[in-house]
């Protein structure tokens, strides 16, 4: 147990927090926070957790600390090490990144909390399924998700625009503002990569996410899951069959077709990369449908499996989701029957009005909606044409 190594570490981690001065809005909420829960930051690799979490730290620097389990090593006794620096050396809050990285943090998070008094926030790159432990840490900790840049939150750091906030129910009824309609110029670059906070110091942003996926794949994935060693290729060409393809042609079937694998295995890998972040499971809604989910990955990871021109009417639905899991509106795909026109999505399903949506390009027209009926229609367009029934794509980074 190596303490001065570990006070060490703290301290050149907190030196390198005034590189970051502009802290995520997530920050102003933990910051002010009360109560006796510990605090989880759960999100992608790449979208600031670590900036956030040492940041955090430096408010009360004379008896907090931060560290990084990937820097222990796997046989540390971590509840020992910090019940010596709460008792020896008066360390009072803890911030623990990349929890994921110790086997039993359950049980860890769990035993602290039940015998020492102190404060602690902890990240983690992969989703943490705390309700279901067996240690039943559900009342003991409080989950908070980081995203990436919303279009808005892009706007403002990137481009120096402070947008008021839309509702759903102002874009739908055209409540926005000329200034909302002139950022739209900025959509494409946003897609591409800038909504990954690392593209503010990064050129290249489209390398970094490709070595963060690598990470995930060889790293992250199985600290949390049993596999064999072959199965870490499997799951390689699983994402990038899925990077590949339609995003109508991807599902649990065409998975176990295409990469030989049992259905079973597909939904355990696509599950493993959505507690990842790397993509989302959007299950369909309606009576007499299989339960199989369209595949939309988190933007911007179609880019590293194909060229922008082919990439694009994936990532649109793609935005569509992250959008929506963002700002957590609950949505499903519309499935569609042989030789009918559906539209892609239906929001809020269960409430009415009943609200469907279609996601295109700057041509696409309202056909889509002939064979469904729904209480309220809309159609997002890539691009700025208002005519008719289309509403801008881009206005919903603006929620």
């Amino acid at each position: 147990m190596n303490i001065p190594h570990i006070i060490e570490l703290h301290d050149l981690a907190i030196k390198s927090v005034s590189a970051y001065p502009s802290p995520r809005p997530l920050f102003t909420e933990l910051s002010n926070q009360q109560g006796r829960h510990y605090t989880g930051i759960l999100g992608p690799r790449g979208v600031g957790k670590t900036v956030l979490l040492r940041q955090l730290a430096t408010q009360s620097s004379t008896n907090s600390l931060y560290l990084s389990l990937d820097t222990l090593d796997r046989d540390t006794d971590l509840f020992q090490v910090i019940r010596k620096l709460h008792q020896d050396y008066g360390i009072q809050r803890f911030f623990l990144d990349e929890v994921h990285f110790h086997p039993a943090i359950e049980s860890v998070l769990k035993t602290l909390y039940d015998t020492l008094d102190i404060q602690l926030y902890f990240t983690s790159s992969m989703a943490l399924s705390l309700h279901a432990s067996a240690y039943d840490l559900s009342r003991r900790v409080v989950l908070r998700p980081l995203y990436p840049f919303s279009f808005r939150e892009y706007l403002n750091r990137r481009q120096g625009l402070d947008l008021p906030a839309l509702t759903l129910e102002a874009i739908f009824n055209r409540e926005w503002t000329g200034a909302h309609m002139r950022a739209g110029i900025y959509f494409d670059d946003y897609l591409k990569g800038g909504l990954m906070p690392f593209a503010m110091q990064e050129p290249e942003p489209l390398e970094i996410l490709r070595s963060i996926l690598t990470t995930v794949i060889q790293r992250d994935i199985p600290r949390v899951a049993r596999l064999h060693i072959d199965e870490l290729d499997r799951i390689e060409k699983l994402i990038t069959y899925i990077g590949r393809s339609p995003v109508d042609g991807v599902n649990y079937s065409s998975l176990a077709r295409n990469l030989g694998i049992t259905k079973y295995k597909a939904e355990q890998y696509l599950s493993l990369f959505e507690q990842s972040f790397i993509l989302q499971r959007i299950f369909p809604k309606g009576t007499n449908v299989l339960q199989e989910p369209k595949v939309l990955l988190a933007p911007p990871y179609r880019l590293l499996f194909r060229e922008w021109a082919d990439a694009i009417g994936g990532l649109r639905e793609d935005f569509f989701a992250e959008a929506m899991r963002q700002r957590g509106n609950a949505f499903h795909y519309l499935k569609t029957i042989r030789g009918t026109k559906t539209p892609d999505f239906v929001i809020d399903a269960d409430e009415k009005p009943r609200t469907v949506i279609e996601i295109g390009g700057r041509g696409k027209k309202h056909a889509q909606f002939k064979d469904y009926q729904a209480d309220r229609r809309y159609l997002f367009t890539h691009g700025d044409n208002t005519a008719g029934n289309p509403r801008p794509l881009f206005l919903l980074g603006m929620l």
